[in-house]
């Protein structure tokens, strides 16, 4: 069976496809049925022309791996990567809701809900740290937000593992991000990398932070930060042009312009950490 039959009805080891939840340059995350244990779950299977692919394919692990080693409120969790018809997937949590691009595609969030939303973001962002988990595709595509308001970070596909975690993949985690392996398949969003990813640098966790500042950024204005008709225009602005602050909503804490400052420095020794305690200070109006 190949992923172009994941329809409706088809079924894919124990599981029972319900629907298609969207897709991505990794693979395409399907709604399904655990006929086993009763329960609806997430399916990330990596495309058939990948299958071959070696840096696809470590990739894939990769994300699983980081993924099982991150028990977090806010992290979707994964329950297993399993092969079956010739096929890689992932069984990841099912997470209901809607992202924040989708949010943020009806406007700019209101203080009062965005800074909930960045501080568990932030959270998630800490607790990848400190198992040596840098995400490298921190987005607001890539961020899932529940009816109830709980926060899951999402997509550890482009994840960077330190060592011990990284094992055999330390030499593929450290390409240039914006490489491409196939034609069309991009490493990265270039909106939201970090100067140093941008130029296919070295990246860490103050990667991470300065896409996270994207995020708030585009949360409160409704605009990413920076924007462009091509990824080059958009990479050029990255590594260039300064945010337009004027666009901040006016009520907006001289604490929260302060920490987006901090966040996107061009100057990649972003020297704070992302964890709860200052952030959690940080984010009060």
């Amino acid at each position: 069976m190949n992923e172009a039959s994941f329809q409706t009805g088809a079924k894919l080891g124990p599981y029972d496809i319900l629907g298609t939840l969207g897709a991505g340059g990794m693979g395409t995350v399907y709604r399904a049925r655990d006929s086993k244990l009763k329960r609806e779950i997430a399916i990330k299977v990596l495309p058939q022309e990948l299958m071959q692919d070696g840096n696809a394919l470590a990739r894939f692990q990769r994300e699983a791996e980081a993924l099982a080693s991150l028990k977090h409120p806010n992290i979707g969790a994964i329950y297993d990567i399993l092969q079956s018809d010739h096929s890689t997937f992932l069984v990841l949590e099912l997470i209901e809701g809607e992202t924040l691009q989708q949010k943020i595609c009806r406007g700019a969030i209101p203080l009062e809900q965005a800074l909930p939303f960045a501080k568990q973001i932030a959270e998630a962002l800490e607790a990848a740290h400190e198992k040596g988990i840098t995400h490298r595709d921190l987005k607001p595509a890539n961020v899932k937000v529940t009816p109830d308001g709980l926060v899951k970070v999402l997509d550890f596909g482009l994840a960077k593992m330190s060592e011990p975690q990284a094992g055999a993949g330390t030499a593929l985690s450290n390409q240039p991000t914006i490489a491409m392996s196939m034609p069309g398949m991009i490493l990265g969003t270039p909106a939201y990398m970090a100067p140093e990813q941008a130029k296919g640098e070295e990246t860490n966790r103050t990667s991470d932070i300065w896409s996270f500042g994207c995020v708030l950024y585009e949360m409160l204005t409704g605009h990413p930060v920076f924007e462009g008709a091509t990824r080059s225009e958009i990479l050029a602005d990255v590594l260039k042009a300064e945010p337009d602050w004027q666009r901040l909503p006016a009520e907006t804490p001289e604490s929260i312009r302060r920490l987006l400052k901090r966040c996107l420095r061009k100057d990649p020794k972003r020297d704070f950490a992302i964890s709860a305690t200052p952030v959690s200070k940080l984010l009060k109006r």
